[in-house]
């Protein structure tokens, strides 16, 4: 019989080997293996943290009467559901555009099922990309088609690579399963805060590359779908900028959030879009060891614990806006994330091990699409003007403007900054020089509320980096609940770019979700 077992706890200097001992003192059962089904850290209590397990065992009926009828934490297991993988009644091309988390695992869900895909993206391969990405980092040279935003990945291969979600749907448990498949630690399936890292996210990508084109899949890199193709009222393939047609009635549009050229070409081709909100701010850096402490305390495990996280939200009643933490990277860096010429934005990425020294969030503050006036379009200008200004506040080449957080505060320019993890460089400046007044006032309301959650939040070591821009698309794609949209039969838009995702996994899920749609159809 399969038993699970709640809140299993352990100290952070002690193995998950003795789990069988655990388990047999406190219940009296004899086992010898276990599976994790959640792992997640306790540190709400500085002076008990702890690591905090649900385990999976299996053992005969005739032991368990005793602990089920005792202990509410021990419960009778039922595997749930396995999300089937469907296979296609009819076998056509579906064509996807943009190779980022829901076009990647829409094709795989498609070519798995007997489908065949021709998976479009206007940047290179990973490997290629990532020397494109080193010569903005140390020569302070863009590529607008190939940079942190655009390139097979997208925006999610540099970034922290944050497995986390909100929704509970029976589609991550294939997205885990086939994550897994192509290199990802068993631990991602479990993890209450599981995070891969960019470069092992690199090799998982090109392996899931691999994976698609051996079972005859095909990638066009460096192709950037130009134009849609359309008999009828319904879709019948798309144009390119290699001056290419190619033939499809189904076309998954999944071109990540920052895709400002698409948007504008599927405006003018009258597909129904749609304003949405999003946030603006700018990245916060701390020494790592300080939000080590903020955190953990003077717990004698700190030096054990994983690199820590924090995640901050204030409401101001007053005006309704929200001011929170975005996509906090510990132990990560800074990272240049421009994709159009003498514009600039941040982000935050780390590595597996997140061994940095530094520690980066966003600050951003919620903008409606009320603030960005009656143009359709006019979400992507408001973007645009604060990059323009902060790209002039840095100086030119990609440097980026800097400001510590006390001077933030007190309304100074710093005279020097120290040293940070933004490669491009920083310039002394404001914030008030690239971002409206408006959301340098939410900010700084918001700050004194932090540091009172996080004593030492507002410190001479934290330091303002850019502007954050990208934190989602300013668009939303409208579709139906058979996931093709509203004013074009046959095309799906599908996650983060299309306004129905926010991150990797619901990115994925989104694709998952598209595909199974298509496979759906009939003749």
């Amino acid at each position: 019989m399969l038993i699970a077992i709640d809140d299993i706890r352990l100290f952070p200097d002690r193995s998950e080997e003795i789990i069988p001992q655990l388990v047999k003192d406190k219940y009296g059962i004899k086992i010898t293996t276990f599976r994790i089904l959640k792992k997640s850290l306790d540190a709400r209590n500085k002076n008990d943290i702890h690591w905090r397990y649900r385990i999976l065992i299996d053992i005969d009926e005739a032991d368990t009467a005793g602990v089920l009828n005792y202990y509410e934490e021990v419960k009778v297991y039922t595997e749930s559901e396995i999300f089937q993988q469907p296979k296609a009644s009819v076998r056509v091309r579906v064509i996807i555009v943009g190779a980022g988390p829901a076009g990647l695992f829409c094709a795989l869900r498609l070519i798995e099922s007997g489908m065949e895909v021709t998976i479009f993206e206007r940047g290179k391969p990973v490997e290629e990309r990532m020397r494109d990405i080193e010569i903005l980092e140390s020569d302070g040279i863009l590529d607008p088609e190939s940079n942190v935003l655009f390139g097979e990945g997208e925006a999610g291969t540099y970034s922290d690579g944050k497995l986390t979600t909100r929704i509970n749907r029976p589609e991550i448990d294939w997205f885990y399963r086939k994550l897994i498949e192509n290199g990802a630690p068993e631990s991602a399936a479990y993890e209450s805060k599981p995070h891969i890292g960019t470069d092992k996210l690199r090799d998982i990508i090109k392996s899931i590359r691999i994976k698609i084109t051996e079972s005859g899949g095909e990638f066009r890199f460096s192709e950037r779908v130009t134009d849609l193709l359309i008999t009828d009222g319904k879709i019948c393939g798309v144009a390119t900028s290699h001056n290419r047609e190619y033939k499809s009635d189904h076309v998954v549009l999944a071109p990540g959030h920052s895709a400002r050229d698409l948007y504008e070409m599927l405006n003018n081709s009258k597909i129904t879009l749609e304003k949405k909100g999003f946030a603006v701010g700018s990245r916060i850096e701390h020494p790592a060891e300080l939000i080590r402490s903020i955190q953990y305390g003077k717990s004698r495990y700190a030096k054990m614990l994983p690199a820590a996280e924090y995640s901050l939200t204030w409401n101001n009643k007053k005006t309704g806006r929200g001011i929170y933490s975005f996509c906090m990277c510990p132990g990560g860096a800074v990272i240049n994330s421009s994709s159009e010429k003498n514009l600039l934005c941040t982000n935050g990425m780390s590595m597996s091990d997140r061994g940095s020294a530094l520690s980066n969030a966003a600050i951003v503050v919620t903008v409606t699409k009320e603030d960005t006036g009656p143009d359709l379009l006019g979400g992507i200008d408001f973007q645009r003007n604060i990059e323009r200004m902060a790209f002039r506040a840095g100086g030119g080449e990609y440097k980026a403007p800097a400001q510590s957080v006390l001077s933030f505060i007190k309304k100074k320019t710093d005279r020097e900054l120290p040293a940070v993890s933004y490669s491009n460089g920083v310039t002394p400046s404001r914030l008030e020089e690239f971002l409206p007044q408006w959301i340098t006032t939410e900010m700084r309301i918001a700050l004194e509320y932090f540091d009172k959650r996080m004593n030492g939040f507002i410190s001479e070591n934290g330091i303002f980096i850019g502007a954050e821009t990208r934190t989602s698309s300013p668009l939303r794609i409208l579709r139906g609940e058979d996931y093709q949209s509203v004013s074009l039969n046959g095309l799906y838009p599908a996650g983060e770019g299309a306004g129905y995702a926010g991150g990797i996994v619901s990115s994925a899920v989104d694709g998952i979700r598209c595909a199974d749609a298509i496979l759906k159809l009939k003749e």
